[in-house]
């Protein structure tokens, strides 16, 4: 496994083009009771959940140590800092939330949580938030077929087990734990649907294999009408929990 925070290095400019966004209720649940939070985004990368975050009227510390994914961020209202989930960079209890989309199994869990109760006032909220395909939608399982012969290394199941040792993680130190879900449909053309793809840090973005897969990848995307359409249908999970 190549280190998290380099891995993105040379795809950032796919993953602030391509990657999908957050449904509206999501945000609004992460968010909800507060009044203009104080919000650390961890793993921030392009942006795109802390922008959702400005959206809904929190004051964001996009919290990034890829460079190049940083440089994305270009928000006047988002305060981008080079740190990590372990190490923020934040003061002491100087937050209301602290948010981890789709990014949370990156981290290292104990330094995370740590460091989460560190920046954290009392009764504040950690949410980490994941886009996972659906697969019992049929074109998203031929997507994972194709894609399943590529991959270089086990990230998708990584983060299967990261949501298992949240929980864990919730049940022994946290309270008010629940999961919000929503369906998350993002039709796509074919720049969008190869652009999607080569953000993704586990599958190549060049040479051979890349060929092959894009290959791939063309041919069902020109069969996508038998499917309802060239989309990516997404289940949004957020695992929301407060401090005790």
């Amino acid at each position: 496994m190549s280190d998290p925070t380099t891995r993105f290095s040379d795809r950032a400019d796919d993953y602030a083009r391509f990657r999908p966004s957050y449904p509206r209720d999501i945000v609004d649940a992460v968010v909800d009771g507060f009044t203009q939070p104080e919000v650390a985004d961890l793993g921030a990368g392009t942006g795109i959940s802390s922008r959702l975050l400005a959206d809904a009227g929190a004051r964001v510390y996009a919290i990034e140590p890829n460079a190049s994914m940083r440089g994305e961020i270009g928000d006047p209202r988002i305060q981008p800092i080079d740190g990590t989930a372990e190490a923020t960079t934040l003061g002491d209890a100087s937050l209301d939330i602290v948010t981890a989309f789709q990014s949370y199994h990156w981290f290292r869990p104990d330094e995370t949580f740590s460091e989460v109760e560190r920046i954290l006032r009392r009764r504040g909220r950690f949410a980490a938030v994941w886009n996972e395909r659906d697969e019992d939608d049929a074109f998203m399982r031929e997507y994972r077929a194709v894609i399943a012969g590529y991959m270089t290394d086990d990230t998708e199941a990584r983060r299967g087990r990261s949501r298992a040792t949240l929980l864990d993680v919730y049940g022994r130190r946290w309270g008010n734990v629940r999961v919000v879900e929503r369906q998350n449909l993002a039709p796509v053309d074919w720049d969008g649907f190869v652009g999607r793809t080569r953000s993704s840090s586990y599958l190549p973005r060049e040479g051979a294999a890349y060929d092959a897969m894009a290959a791939e990848l063309r041919a069902l995307y020109e069969r996508a009408g038998d499917y309802g359409g060239a989309r990516f249908v997404m289940l949004t999970q957020a695992y929301i929990a407060e401090r005790q």
